[in-house]
């Protein structure tokens, strides 16, 4: 059976599964729809958190980032794990307490306006919509190669796709597909790296392989990479970045994964107070068993990389381009991979034409440029193929690469279409809509933002991660203060909350904005190049924290300067903190 076939058999099995799913658990009320009418079970919450979580970024874009850039880019993994225990301790259990179906209804009703109410709908679709380009540009990566289509074409299937099982499920079908698309995802990404990791150390387990001894050269893995892209004039692979931008960036991505209302709005679907933590919980381990994999995986998939370009080390001649791997060949019909033969020898010349230094070692081997500009996307999917494993685990990563982008997908545009349908519609313009008539306007929302999401995502502003950091930005400046001060101070009231709001949106838009130029460019380090115009040297990637404080700052201020929240919702906060239901009992 030729690859091609067996990529549809694979990809087509695990779609038929999702639909079936939602079909299965079709939504048949507003209360199914927005929250799974309370009654998903911890463990199983915390198995699709993980699901809606792993993204396009995490699956296919984050050990890409590692891959070309080495330790500073591991910010990803610390700031997206530490986000959980920030979501586990100050958010989740009293978010669930207050029996609430979205983000924009727990700021309005605590800070008793609407004015709040609707800026935290605007801030929840600026950053949903922002982060479900990056999903779908993955899921457009992942069908342009397997399917053998257009990165256009495959957006669209991806899209239609979507559309399938959110539309009809809502947030209980969504859960019930998140489920199995976890299970694929991580079979799908642990199979290939125990393969790879065994290939290069003989240590079947990735993270433990990354620290092992590499089998052919008997060095030290890490110690190996370091010595070949050295070699081409890159940066060694454990070399440490700024510690100020990499602390303010992994900062960014804690606090920025606390306050995602698509990551937020899970923790309402279960029964219990105490389930919140639990689910959180549960999330972060499912989370680690492909967190832990993804360094071994940016790191292998680097080295066999440059060994298939230089068979011979990186001192000798490289490959002919004519006398290419398959695996070239196949990446490059998708436009994801690109040869320039700049210096006519037909040979592939890979290294860093903009190292300071190694232009005289680059002249004197004959080389007038980079000729090989490789996606970082396209790492994680091509890793089995470079590898030369099995057609079987090729068509699997195609599935988890796919399951990762649109699990994400469905939960970010649940979190637009119910605060477009409950915020907007039912609670504003719209007050006494049936039940039925607001769940038919929920799924013409989704559909809408479908459709948004897809048009976006045919021109993505950089890497999947990358466009994935922008929302990160944008909910650490905007939805966690507000979260946190409704939570935790009494005195911060309606015209406090909304100031700050709204500066740390303009603020974080402005800067990203400003300096969007300087920051998606192609096979760099996004935090290490910084334009001297920088504001304190400060990339837009990192800019969230800076907003947050800016929020918290004018929230302060303005709370003080203002009257204090009324006695009823000061009693309201009290109450959220008040630990009663954690032991057992259900919260209304």
């Amino acid at each position: 059976m030729d690859q091609y076939t067996l990529n549809l058999l694979i990809v087509g099995a695990s779609f038929a599964l999702y639909i079936g799913i939602a079909i299965w658990t079709r939504a048949g009320s507003t209360a199914e729809f927005y929250a799974a009418n309370r009654g998903v079970h911890p463990v199983m919450n915390g198995m699709a958190t993980a699901a809606d979580w792993m993204s396009a970024a995490s699956f296919i874009s984050m050990a890409g980032l590692i891959a070309g850039v080495g330790y500073a880019n591991s910010t990803y993994l610390m700031g997206w794990t530490g986000g959980y225990v920030l979501l586990a301790l100050l958010l989740a259990p009293y978010l669930r307490k207050f029996g609430k179906f979205t983000v924009p209804q727990f700021i309005g009703d605590r800070f008793y306006s609407q004015g709040a109410r609707l800026l935290a709908v605007v801030c929840l679709i600026t950053i949903s919509v922002t982060y479900v380009i990056g999903q779908m540009t993955g899921a457009g990566v992942a069908f342009s190669r397997f399917l053998e289509v257009e990165v256009s074409t495959g957006l669209w299937i991806a899209a239609a796709v979507v559309f399938a099982y959110a539309v009809l499920g809502g947030m209980k079908g969504i859960t019930y597909t998140q489920v199995a698309q976890y299970v694929v995802l991580i079979i799908a990404y642990t199979i290939p790296a125990i393969f790879i990791s065994m290939q290069l150390t003989g240590n079947p387990l990735p993270w433990l392989g990354l620290f092992s001894t590499h089998t052919e050269s008997a060095l030290p893995l890490l110690q190996k990479l370091d010595q070949v892209v050295t070699d081409l004039g890159f940066n060694a692979y454990t070399a440490q970045g700024s510690m100020l931008n990499m602390t303010l960036f992994t900062l960014s991505l804690m606090i920025g994964t606390a306050g995602l209302p698509h990551v937020i709005i899970r923790f309402f679907t279960v029964p219990k107070v105490s389930d919140a933590r639990w689910s959180a919980g549960w999330a972060l381990v499912f989370i680690a068993l492909l967190y832990l994999t993804a360094p071994a995986v940016g790191a292998m998939a680097r080295l066999n990389i440059i060994d298939t370009i230089f068979p011979n080390g990186p001192q000798a001649e490289a490959v002919l381009y004519e006398e290419r791997p398959d695996w070239m060949r196949n990446w490059e019909v998708t436009g994801l991979l690109k040869f320039e033969d700049k210096n006519g020898d037909g040979r592939i010349q890979y290294y860093n034409d903009k190292a300071a230094g190694f232009t005289e070692t680059a002249t004197q081997r004959g080389w007038s440029g980079n000729e090989l500009d490789i996606n970082n996307d396209i790492l994680v999917l091509a890793n089995p193929e470079i590898a030369q494993l099995p057609g079987w685990v090729i068509g699997l990563i195609a599935a988890g690469g796919l399951a990762a982008a649109l699990s994400t997908a469905a939960g970010l545009l649940l979190a637009i279409s119910s605060s477009i349908s409950h915020d907007l519609i039912k609670d504003w313009l719209v007050p006494g809509i049936s039940e039925k008539n607001e769940l038919m306007v929920a799924r013409v929302a989704m559909a809408g933002a479908i459709l948004v999401a897809t048009l976006l995502g045919l021109n993505p502003p950089g890497f999947a991660a990358q466009t994935v950091a922008l929302a990160f930005g944008l909910a650490a400046a905007t939805i966690f203060p507000a979260l946190m001060m409704g939570i935790f101070s009494k005195r911060m009231n309606s015209a406090g909350a909304t100031v700050g709001m709204l500066v740390g949106l303009v603020a974080t838009c402005v800067y990203l904005f400003t300096y969007l130029g300087w920051l998606f460019i192609p096979g760099t380090n996004m935090l290490e190049n910084v334009p001297a115009n920088y504001l304190f040297g400060i990339p837009p990637a990192a800019f969230g924290p800076i907003g947050a404080l800016l929020n918290f700052g004018a929230a302060y201020i303005v709370s003080m300067m203002t009257a204090p929240p009324p006695a009823h919702v000061q009693e309201l906060v009290e109450s959220i903190r008040v630990p009663r239901g954690a032991a057992g009992a259900v919260a209304h």
